[in-house]
């Protein structure tokens, strides 16, 4: 979902009320963004804190190449990182993630295994239907163990849009919240839901309601759900002791517009690219009685900061054996202090461009390839800048381009080199830079090797559905990332 596909973000059609007076009654950051322009890496930096860099997931395969989690990938979550959920079993907290996992798909990453007690969803993306000689169909868990598969049991009409995936979610959701209050537990429920991202679906009773298409209706069903969620809250006498926090782990993928594709706003390009709309997100914090109503902040925050911020909710600790690149957020949201951090931004194992105050310098820039763009593949329709839309790995090292953000919010004037601004800020983000890039230790690189064998054929509980397919033979080779 994209910065710009909110009523309460300046979109036009003002068809999410329930988003926008989540953010009336609370929090909303305009300057929040994911720790990587593509899902997976983003979500394994929410729930680790840390970059992907350090995390594992990214690549190394090609230089600056953006890596996620098909089918095929033999990669996932490595056991020596640490989850928000494991640490907050230790405060008694009980966990379930309602969604897409998207953290590898083979038994060693199951949820349950990394600190998760329940799950509902599916370890990767709703993509199919698949025939199930080449490619399976994608499973859906429930706890340890597959219930069904997108397509087969789990219906999405790729003609229409129709899936009612939205509303089972919201109803799990609904349900676990009341099981938690009933027994007086604490809980942290992680709802990740996909219907935006393409193919696009959402249940009947949306389908046709929203001006912006099929996309609109994603979006409307997305906001009813979370509206009814927060008022379920309410209803329970729980808001006042329940953090809230809404976001997305990327831009809007320009590259499925405009049919399928979200609005970035003001911003450049989309999701794949470490331009603004490829990295800023729409961002919302609600907390009933903590939260002050109507609350603009410009602190600069990123989806690592959520890790650290629960764990200090919960009177955590983060680990200190390690690199953790979330910031604890409270001061920001219940005093409205701005704390001073830089914002990092990364394309496999290459840091793209960097975020210090206003101004943003990039080291590399590229959208994606002209082989791919031959092909009608395009991160960043209609918008070309000329040095800084660019089809070849085009590097800046020596003399990055400079951008003042609040000037220039769509990156389309670069500052001069020759300005003493330049060389003021500069002098500034080289410190920065240099500090970060001397205590950078990379992770294990996760989304190198790929296999057709470890695919979804056979998941634990197949047999009892009579679900169970049959691999090919392992052949691991290079995972080829073409974007």
């Amino acid at each position: 979902m994209g910065w710009g596909d909110l009523g309460a973000f300046g979109e036009p059609s003002k068809e999410t009320p329930n988003l926008d007076q989540m953010a009336a009654e609370g929090m909303l950051f305009l300057d929040f963004y994911t720790a990587n322009p593509l899902c997976s890496p983003s979500r394994a930096a929410l729930l680790t804190g840390r970059l992907p860099v350090r995390n594992g997931f990214y690549t190394t395969n090609a230089h600056a190449r953006n890596a996620y989690t098909p089918q095929d990938i033999v990669g996932g979550i490595p056991d020596s990182e640490l989850l928000l959920p494991e640490l907050l079993k230790k405060a008694g907290y009980i966990n379930k993630i309602i969604g897409k996992w998207h953290l590898g798909h083979r038994p060693k990453f199951h949820p349950l295994k990394h600190g998760f007690d329940e799950w509902f969803g599916s370890p990767n993306c709703h993509f199919g239907p698949f025939d199930n000689r080449a490619l399976p169909n994608i499973p859906v868990y429930r706890d340890w163990e597959m219930i069904g598969r997108y397509y087969e049991d789990f219906k999405i009409d790729l003609k229409t849009g129709e899936a009612n995936l939205t509303q089972i979610y919201l109803q799990e959701a609904l349900d676990f919240i009341s099981k938690q209050q009933a027994s007086q537990q604490p809980f942290f429920l992680y709802w990740a839901i996909d219907a935006t991202h393409a193919p696009v679906y959402a249940s009947k009773h949306f389908l046709g309601t929203s001006q912006r298409g099929l996309y609109g209706d994603a979006v409307r069903e997305i906001d009813d759900s979370i509206g009814k969620i927060l008022t379920h809250l309410q209803k329970l006498g729980i808001s006042e002791n329940t953090f809230v926090f809404f976001t997305s782990d990327n831009g809007a993928a320009l590259i499925s517009a405009p049919k399928q594709g979200g609005s970035n706003g003001p911003f450049l390009c989309g999701k794949q690219t470490t331009f603004e709309g490829g990295m800023r997100a729409p961002a919302i914090a609600w907390w009933p009685g903590r939260i002050p109503a109507g609350k603009v902040s410009h602190q600069l925050g990123n989806v690592m900061d959520l890790f650290t911020t629960s764990l200090s909710l919960a009177g955590l600790q983060p680990p200190s054996d390690r690199q953790i690149d979330g910031i604890d957020l409270l001061p920001a949201i219940l005093q409205g202090k701005l704390i001073d951090r830089p914002i990092f931004y990364y394309r496999g194992g290459e840091m793209m461009a960097v975020r210090v105050g206003l101004y943003k310098a990039h080291y590399w820039t590229w959208s994606n390839s002209w082989e791919e763009y031959s092909k009608g593949i395009d991160f960043c329709p209609g918008q070309n800048v000329s040095g800084v839309t660019t089809h070849t790995q085009e590097e800046h090292t020596t003399l990055p381009l400079l951008f003042h953000l609040g000037r220039d919010p769509g990156e389309k004037y670069p500052l001069s080199f020759a300005s003493d601004e330049y060389q003021r800020v500069m002098q500034q983000i080289y410190f920065v830079v240099q500090q970060h890039k001397t205590t950078l230790v990379p992770g294990e690189p996760q989304l190198n090797v790929c296999d057709k064998a470890v695919m979804n054929w056979s998941p634990p509980g197949c047999e009892k559905l009579g679900k169970c397919l049959t691999p090919p033979k392992s052949d691991p080779k290079k995972c080829f990332w073409p974007h």
